[in-house]
């Protein structure tokens, strides 16, 4: 089985749980022996993985998972309007010269398209797989030319990015038009399942439910590594700083928190489009001395942020899987997670509060660093829990429904193929169009 498979993120070239969820994904298949060629924007200076094969555009070698360049300076999670900033000097070319860029993120969206095509014209593949809007038109260009079946992963929708508080229409359109021209479409979730169903118009038979998984390794730290004292109290916020992460709604649970103990520090590690104002809203809240910004951190520094931490607290408005609180389980840290959210579906030795209800999820914080009994069961049996989650079983899911893909691709095939026996008059035909179908089953 060969899979073209089309991501903005790998890490270490990535931003957010995207590239975490496709390391993780194509790390599977490829423990399930799919070959998996994945096209990234821009070439990782390191790829985190043994598994990889880093490759340019122009040659590539035998491993099982193979990277294709397309260069752009498009990201993972990046708006329309973060777009137009970041490109603004680049397009400001002189006359005479390429513009190297589109005016637009649209328009990236658009050329890399085109370099899709290109690619599956010479890339060998039986499946093409696309990871959320911004490669759906790169997954219908390459079907257009290889006519493949098209799969499309749903790790997000604009009715999550937006918060509730309205959706971007242009990409709306993109993200609909590649659930309907897909032949199949994969969903982190049920809670994101039924928001294509019921947003995007959906036929739900087609909808194949896939959550994530996580990753597993030995890091370890200790709470004196980071100038506190053992009895220190830590609560962590790990992620994107934007409107969909719920990030002020930590810092209301942290005022009512400090308002019983006013030792308790909290941590938000992450950036994003609101990161100065969570700080304008910490002072003023009037607790910006016990909340500490660390920017964004990538590889081991974020198990160090868990393990630093007594209790994870992903308060998401809307997380369509999340999975955050899972490495926060895998380094023995308690979680407390929104009900919004896609993994509280498959995890149970955690805490669960309405996003909105901050004075549920403050009294829930203030139990879990009062009560050890409380902490070290969640701690213990969070962990335990967590060790059944791999990535070898979201990787077999999404290889079963390329089975199904192809399967269901050969039968109408020969049925199309049976067809032509009623205009067959010549013996000899009827005979050669039998041992073609014959071929083709077996």
């Amino acid at each position: 089985m060969k899979v073209l498979m089309f991501g903005w993120e790998f890490p270490p070239f990535n931003t957010g749980g995207l590239g975490t969820a496709c390391y993780g994904l194509t790390k599977g298949l490829a423990n399930n022996n799919v070959d998996v060629t994945f096209v990234v924007p821009q070439m990782p200076e390191k790829v985190n993985a043994e598994f990889v094969k880093l490759i340019s555009a122009k040659s590539y070698g035998k491993a099982n998972i193979k990277f294709r360049m397309v260069k752009t300076p498009l990201a993972g999670y990046m708006t329309p309007e973060e777009y137009k900033v970041k490109t603004a000097l680049l397009t400001n070319v002189p006359d005479g010269q390429q513009k190297l860029y589109g005016d637009n993120i649209f328009m990236e969206a658009q050329i890399y398209a085109e370099k899709a095509a290109e690619i599956a014209k010479t890339e060998p593949h039986d499946v093409i797989h696309a990871h959320d809007w911004m490669t759906y038109m790169a997954g219908l260009a390459a079907k257009k030319v290889s006519g493949k079946p098209l799969v499309v992963h749903v790790h997000a929708t604009e009715f999550d990015r937006g918060g509730g508080n309205g959706v971007n229409q242009a990409v709306y359109d993109l993200e609909r038009k590649g659930m309907h021209e897909a032949d199949a479409i994969c969903s982190v979730s049920e809670f994101t399942k039924n928001k294509i169903i019921e947003h995007y118009g959906v036929d739900p038979n087609k909808i194949n439910v896939v959550h994530n998984a996580v990753e597993f390794n030995d890091h370890k730290f200790v709470k004196e590594s980071f100038g506190l004292s053992r009895d220190s109290k830590v609560v962590l916020f790990l992620g994107r700083i934007t409107l969909q992460k719920g990030p002020e709604y930590f810092l209301y649970a942290a005022k009512k928190v400090l308002e019983q103990d006013p030792n308790i520090k909290f941590v938000v590690a992450g950036t994003g489009d609101m990161h100065g104002m969570m700080i304008e809203k910490a002072a003023e809240l009037g607790i910006g001395e016990n909340v500490l910004f660390t920017g964004f951190l990538k590889g081991k520094d974020i198990d160090k942020a868990y393990q630093m931490a007594d209790l994870y607290v992903m308060p998401s408005v809307s997380e369509p899987f999340g999975i955050t609180p899972l490495e926060s389980m895998r380094n023995n840290t308690p979680v407390l997670i929104s009900k919004q959210s896609g993994v509280s579906e498959v995890v149970n030795h955690v805490l669960k509060v309405d996003f909105w209800d901050v004075d549920k999820m403050a009294n829930q914080i203030c139990a879990i660093l009062k009560y050890g009994e409380l902490h070290n069961a969640l701690m213990e049996n969070g962990n335990k829990e967590v060790q059944n989650f791999s990535w070898n079983i979201p990787a077999e899911k999404c290889l079963h429904v390329y089975n199904k893909l192809l399967e269901n691709k050969l039968i109408n095939n020969n049925l199309n193929k049976t067809e032509n026996f009623k205009s067959l008059k010549n013996l000899n035909q009827v005979k050669d169009l039998f041992y073609s179908i014959n071929r083709g089953v077996n």
